[in-house]
């Protein structure tokens, strides 16, 4: 009998069972979140400094996700250019993976996706800002098992407005991935990174 699951209730365990999915040791498996980092503009700078004293100020009451996307995210992308060409934006992209004896099938819709047609550039998963990116991190990556173009390297970017952080992905017999560490508004210049490597993304593609 197939086994049907939710993407927002996959866990890290079954895409290592169903999928082979392994943790990368290496440290230079994701150097890009580290490497050649760009600099910012005052301007930009100042825009990021805005976002913060924003989110801030609202996130006095419960935010939900899509506040999140609305005051965190759309900003963060704008800034690191991903509404300009060569770039396009999918809301809501419908997926299924299915495991290798296709005992297994993940369903679910990536919040964001970034493309450059027809490659996937960034897939972007958003929770409420009461949410551990704990959870936001096997859904990512079972959308990015997805990816229509596996011979490339994969990008993720999850968020829960307060939270941030990146994940590489290279498919393979044995697909590996790794984080980078976890980047927060409130820390004194986080944010300024978090668009530095979104970015140096752009850059790769």
């Amino acid at each position: 009998m197939v086994e049907v699951i939710q993407g927002k209730d996959v866990t890290l365990a079954q895409l290592i069972e169903q999928f082979g999915l392994q943790r990368a040791d290496d440290e230079d498996f994701f150097r890009e979140w580290r490497d050649n980092l760009p600099q910012l503009s005052d301007l930009e700078q100042q825009s990021l400094n805005e976002l913060k004293a924003e989110y801030l100020h609202l996130s006095r009451y419960p935010i939900l996700e899509p506040v999140v996307k609305m005051v965190v995210l759309s900003p963060l992308l704008r800034l690191a250019g991903f509404y300009h060409p060569p770039f396009y934006i999918a809301s809501e992209q419908e997926i299924e993976i299915c495991s290798e004896d296709e005992g297994t099938i993940i369903r679910g819709r990536i919040d964001i996706l970034v493309f450059q047609p027809p490659f996937w550039v960034l897939v972007i998963e958003a929770k409420r800002a009461a949410y551990s990116l704990v959870v936001a991190i096997p859904q990512a990556l079972a959308y990015m098992l997805a990816d229509l173009t596996p011979e490339k390297l994969g990008f993720g970017f999850v968020t829960n407005g307060n939270e941030f952080r990146f994940i590489k992905l290279v498919q393979g017999e044995m697909p590996k991935y790794a984080l980078s560490d976890l980047f927060a508004l409130d820390s004194r210049d986080d944010l300024y990174t978090v668009v530095k490597v979104l970015k140096r993304l752009a850059q790769l593609v």
